[in-house]
């Protein structure tokens, strides 16, 4: 049975997640098995329902930080690209009061163009006019620090460069629901810096961010509130140094 899904009544809720389920259909290629000395493939092919994600309830309210932790493969993922609708529920629903935006660092640039036509055509995307993007670009370029290298086409940068440029640009517009995939464990503990305070800068801006990330040190840097997952179940919610000392004991 779903426990009761409580809403504080004085609060702005911006997301809630009522006893959600997603499982996956998934093709497995066989087992090996040995035959003599000799270990061969056995050729059956299975279809295996994974569930994901179990009954996960909670609700996000405004101007909150939201660290999002678990082990390689608990679902945390999975969670977000549910609250971003491009996962349907199995069963259970997910409420969201506007879109919300996922940054990732695997999001993918033009690869062929340079950084600055990058920034353009992102700040384009995010429904910023030109004038608006041309004002910010030194801004953005400053904030990367890639002044050297932004006539530079995407396809020469490090990925941690590219990592860069695509937080500085999906930061240039204010979002109300914001989910982080790891974007803030790239570059020097500096960038990382200025990461942080543009998500407490948009979190203070009435906007709610979601945060994954295995860095507990950014999590307690910057999140008002930690939501740990395990094995597709809501393991515990609430204050950042709690929830983060019980999970690090819990894999120590």
């Amino acid at each position: 049975m779903a426990a009761e899904l409580h809403i504080d009544p004085d609060r702005n809720p911006v997301v809630i997640v009522d006893d959600l389920h997603v499982k996956y259909r998934v093709h497995s290629s066989g087992r090996l098995a040995r035959v003599g000395r000799k270990l061969v493939k056995r050729n059956t092919v299975k279809t295996r329902t994974v569930h994901a994600l179990k009954g996960v309830s909670f609700v996000a309210y405004e101007n909150e930080s939201i660290g999002v932790i678990g082990s390689n493969g608990s679902g945390k993922s999975t969670l977000m690209r549910a609250i971003t609708g491009l996962l349907s529920p199995a069963s259970g629903a997910v409420y969201a009061r506007s879109r919300p935006n996922m940054l990732g660092v695997r999001a993918a640039l033009l690869p062929t163009m340079s950084g600055e036509r990058n920034i353009v055509l992102g700040g384009l995307a995010l429904g910023l006019t030109r004038p608006e993007v041309e004002a910010r670009t030194e801004e953005i370029i400053d904030f990367t620090d890639l002044k050297d290298f932004i006539d530079l086409p995407m396809n020469t940068y490090s990925s941690g460069m590219s990592a860069r440029l695509k937080f500085a640009i999906a930061t240039l517009k204010q979002h109300d629901i914001l989910i982080v995939d790891e974007a803030l464990n790239v570059g020097d503990r500096r960038f990382r810096k200025k990461s942080e305070e543009r998500i407490r800068a948009i979190k203070d801006a009435a906007g709610t961010v979601f945060l994954v990330s295995h860095s507990m040190q950014t999590i307690l840097d910057t999140c008002t509130r930690v939501i740990w997952i395990e094995k597709g179940k809501l393991m515990m919610d609430g204050d950042p140094q709690e929830v983060v000392n019980a999970y690090t004991g819990s894999v120590s």
